[in-house]
């Protein structure tokens, strides 16, 4: 079961994530990353690193944002892999936990 990154990244965009990944399987785009559910070995590395609780095992996905799977999956065809830490966009910390902002998601 692959895992997912959910609403709260849209505009946090932490790569904490990135570098404990062994297959690579994040994917970068403009405020969001995604992981890629075909490359996903369901190490469980990346959940405790995701300082702002965005990943979730596919079957855990909060309710009302199980949109994400499928944006997980179609993203990752677009977007190139991230397989380095990055500095957070500097208003992060003014995004996270801030409800419905599946509407910012820029592709």
């Amino acid at each position: 079961m692959p895992f997912v990154v959910t609403e709260n990244c849209i505009k946090c965009k932490h790569t904490d994530c990135v570098e404990v990944c062994p297959v690579d399987c994040f994917h970068e785009g403009p405020n969001f990353l995604v992981i890629d559910p075909d490359e996903c070995i369901d190490c469980t590395l990346c959940e405790p690193e995701c300082p702002v609780n965005a990943i979730f095992p596919e079957d855990d996905v909060p309710a009302g944002q199980e949109v994400f799977v499928g944006l997980n999956a179609e993203l990752a065809k677009e977007w190139p892999v991230l397989t380095v830490r990055k500095e957070p966009p500097a208003d992060a910390g003014d995004w996270d936990g801030k409800p419905d902002k599946l509407p910012l998601l820029e592709r």
